[in-house]
């Protein structure tokens, strides 16, 4: 797949054009609709910032972006373009503003073709709970894409866009980029504005970049990167410079961390496979090899679920029928009981119930509290892991991408699909999965690198590392 990197020079020069480029992928996304990645396209606003772009290459003028062509997650406000967050709560919903990533892509010259299918309300493992149908893998074979994140991507796995915008709140980036064979950044919370996203879970919730490369995934990253002055969460830092780092040399000794065999059992062999196929290609770049042990790991998933849930029952609790979004007809005349009922899907609302029961009396205490205070063990045992090692190797996910309908009667299995990811969203620091080969059946495998908070640089040049020494 030709990534943004690669087609860059054809730019530059002339030889191909912006609006080439946008009609190019604006064919391949009407070929594969099948796949339903796409929620709403906008093929008027692309053509017009292709041509935008074209009129700046030729005078030599070109932004950092121009001509790459973007997929945003429809839980991310676009101004005048329809944000469903994949609800029928929202379905019909047009926000009045752009959210800051938006913003600064569109400053930068980025070509936004449309907003991707995903899991309702961006709460799934799969892709299976959008109101309007799933996501097919690129790969068919009655495979989910991954969640929720999965048409974002999808749009890149098969070529409908250079690179997309997801949401990650337990994994939700990282996994959909494993399941699909694509690079998946989750930055450190806080690097980029969560202005305009829809929220699911606050403290959790980040925005993440789906790509082909590592190249990419650093420019788009280091164009959204930076401090937001109306969003409250975000660091004071200035942008990140991440794609000049991928040029500088890795120290000829670093130190990986590796979990203990024991934190590996539930992985399937063609996931272990690979595990190891990538620790010796870390080791021959002159990696030394420590083992760690992540307290509580038979907790993350509970936790994170305790946690997610508190904070999405009360941040939907705006949508009540009354303000904006669906609104029922009630013959009894309880609109918001009506509305929520019918607005939300089965996911959102059991996991609404759960939140608001670990919130209520008599039970805040035994719930949220004591995940609240374990939350505080695995932000120790990461600031602790990284004092002893540059990078932190693991999978992605257990399993390659599963049938549809495979999970969908027992939620907690779907749940422990998560359970390399959560970690990260619960400390906060940054973590990507990279592509690292097929399994036999030729299902893509990821494996996934966490770093310190704000290391995206040094996790860049190792996964680049990684990825390299895979092919």
């Amino acid at each position: 797949m030709l990534s943004y990197s690669d087609l860059k020079p054809s730019l530059d020069n002339n030889s191909t054009t912006a609006v080439e480029t946008v009609e190019s992928f604006l064919k391949t996304i009407r070929e594969k609709q099948h796949l339903n990645a796409f929620l709403t396209l906008t093929e008027a606003e692309a053509r017009e910032a292709a041509s935008e772009s074209e009129t700046r290459f030729k005078n030599g003028e070109a932004r950092s972006l121009d001509g790459m062509i973007v997929a945003i997650k429809d839980n991310i406000s676009t101004k005048g373009i329809r944000t469903t967050c994949a609800s029928r709560m929202l379905e019909n919903f047009t926000p009045l503003y752009d959210a800051f990533v938006i913003e600064k892509i569109k400053n930068a010259g980025g070509i936004i073709v449309g907003k991707t299918n995903m899991d309702e309300f961006a709460m799934g493992s799969s892709n299976e709970n959008s109101a309007f149908g799933g996501v097919e893998h690129p790969l068919g074979q009655d495979l989910v894409p991954g969640g929720s994140s999965g048409g974002s991507a999808v749009a890149v796995a098969a070529g409908l866009a250079h690179v997309s915008l997801g949401s990650d709140t337990g994994g939700s980036v990282r996994q959909p980029a494993a399941f699909c064979g694509v690079v998946g950044l989750k930055p450190t919370y806080g690097r980029i504005s969560r202005s305009g996203l829809v929220a699911f879970a606050s403290s959790l919730d980040q925005i993440g970049i789906f790509a082909n490369s590592i190249e990419d995934t650093a420019l788009l990253f280091d164009t959204i990167s930076g401090h937001d002055p109306n969003d409250s969460t975000t660091a004071n830092r200035p942008p990140a410079e991440t794609f000049k780092s991928l040029s500088e040399p890795l120290s000829h000794k670093f130190t990986v961390a590796v979990l203990h065999d024991e934190q590996l059992e539930g992985c399937s062999e063609d996931v272990l496979k690979k595990y190891r196929e990538g620790l010796e290609v870390l080791k021959s770049a002159g990696a030394e090899i420590v083992k760690v042990t992540m307290p509580v790991s038979e907790a993350w998933i509970p936790m994170y679920y305790i946690l997610a849930t508190a904070e999405a029952s009360s941040n939907l609790a705006r949508f009540d029928g009354v303000r904006y979004g669906f609104r029922a007809e009630a013959e009894d005349g309880d609109i918001t009981t009506a509305s929520r009922s019918q607005g939300f899907g089965p996911e959102v609302q059991r996991r609404i119930m759960l939140g608001t029961y670990v919130l209520s009396s008599g039970y805040y205490d035994a719930y949220y509290l004591k995940a609240q205070k374990a939350r505080r063990l695995v932000l120790n045992a990461v600031n602790d892991i990284f004092s002893k090692a540059e990078v932190l190797y693991m999978p992605t996910t257990p399993t390659p991408a599963f049938k549809r309908g495979e999970k969908t009667a027992d939620p907690i299995q779907m749940y422990l699909s998560d359970y390399f990811t959560v970690s990260a969203n619960l400390a906060g620091n940054p973590a990507i999965s990279v592509p690292v080969g097929n399994n036999d059946a030729g299902l893509p495998i990821g494996m996934q690198l966490q770093t310190s908070h704000f290391e995206e640089g040094k996790l860049l040049q190792f996964s680049k590392l990684l990825m390299d020494g895979m092919r």
